[in-house]
């Protein structure tokens, strides 16, 4: 048998059954109940620090020049 058929019938069968698997587990693992939690603070990651953003001065990219 040669190496590429063996591989073709490998990926044909097993690695498909494998990743049609992991694709179910990843899944399952995003949806299971106990994330919720983490997906709420994912969500709020970028309304933590707007007092650290500075936000007073904005930069004009077509003439470089800084407003106030």
């Amino acid at each position: 048998m040669e190496l590429y058929t063996l591989l073709r019938e490998f990926a044909d069968s097993w690695m498909l059954l494998a990743l049609t698997i992991f694709y179910v587990g990843v899944f399952v693992w995003v949806i299971r109940p106990g994330s919720n939690r983490v997906h709420d603070e994912i969500k709020q990651i970028p309304l933590r620090d707007e007092d650290a953003c500075h936000m007073d001065r904005i930069v004009r990219p077509d003439t470089r020049e800084v407003q106030k």
